[in-house]
């Protein structure tokens, strides 16, 4: 079982690692998606990220699919609600509306009340904004935000993919005008992409007491190993992402890195790219993902490896 612990300066205790739920009712049909989350829940994992524009990039949806499965999950299993941290998100395109996304007060009041009708509750432990909103006041975001505290339909506030200049922009606007304020970072961050969040953010959110909870832990399944210099590319296109991004020769030499820790704990790439971002200051949570249990439970297991796995790859 994980052990749990206070996410930042919040009265939430999370587990080390957060069930990330893009794929449920995309490539993780409902079923499978219940069977993960038992399996999760059986761990002690007891954190669910989702956001309401989880799966509308696919032909036939219209997002909120994982919401819906999840609140299903709920109601089906009897889960206490009170057991389970769930976070969502709202930012994207909902509909064709001029209303229909970014985060004006419009946008926000009416995605919550369908993120909390689809996910079968009547509050969000934690409802982050899932990217900036150039259009909109950084005033007219907060409080919106502020009023859905106030409500209590939301407990506590984050953000997504937030650069640190907007962060503590946000920070100080919530601080003037007394609003609630965001206290959980979830960036990109991972192995071979530090750059972005350890110059600027990480110390930002060691100073402010900001909770993060990276995601893409394993860069696209680059971590793993399955691709390297002397393996053909898959024929797809995240496949072609992962070529332009991260295969290299700083990519492969990091590669090299994780298998040599990998082998001598007795564990997998993926398990050891995960222990090093638990044992990064700031991290509170590391969200994973899976489209079946066996690939849940392999992941799992970096919670247990011991610390020195990730000293060895500062």
């Amino acid at each position: 079982m994980m052990k749990h612990s206070q996410l930042g300066r919040t009265s939430l205790h999370v587990s080390p690692l957060c069930l990330g739920t893009m794929q449920f009712g995309w490539t993780a049909e409902q079923a499978t998606a219940y069977d993960i989350l038992a399996a999760a829940r059986e761990h002690g994992c007891n954190f669910l990220d989702t956001a309401n524009i989880y799966s509308r990039w696919v032909d036939g949806h219209v997002g909120g699919e994982s919401e819906t499965v999840i609140g299903r999950w709920l109601k089906e299993t009897a889960v206490p609600r009170d057991s389970m941290v769930i976070a969502s998100k709202v930012r994207g395109r909902m509909g064709e509306g001029a209303d229909d996304e970014g985060l004006s007060r419009a946008h926000i009041h009416r995605e919550v009340e369908n993120s909390l009708r689809r996910l079968q509750t009547d509050y969000l432990d934690l409802y982050l904004v899932h990217w900036p909103d150039e259009e909109t006041p950084l005033e007219e975001t907060l409080g919106a935000l502020d009023d859905l505290v106030q409500a209590g339909k939301v407990r506590y506030l984050g953000c997504s993919n937030f650069p640190a200049w907007l962060l503590m922009k946000a920070l100080w606007v919530s601080d003037v005008a007394q609003l609630a304020r965001f206290d959980v970072l979830q960036p990109h961050y991972n192995l071979v992409h530090r750059d972005e969040f350890e110059r600027e953010l990480r110390p930002l959110c060691a100073d402010q007491q900001i909770a993060v909870t990276p995601y893409s832990p394993l860069a696209k399944g680059f971590l793993t190993g399955k691709y390297r210099p002397d393996t053909p590319l898959p024929t797809s296109s995240r496949a072609q992402r992962v070529q332009a991004s991260y295969m290299n020769e700083t990519g492969f030499a990091v590669l090299d890195g994780v298998a040599a820790v990998a082998a001598e704990h007795d564990a997998t790439m993926a398990q050891v790219a995960i222990a090093w971002l638990l044992a990064q200051p700031t991290v509170a949570s590391v969200i994973i993902g899976a489209n079946s249990v066996s690939q849940l439970t392999e992941t799992l297991y970096a919670a247990a490896l011991p610390p020195l796995a990730a000293d060895l790859l500062r």
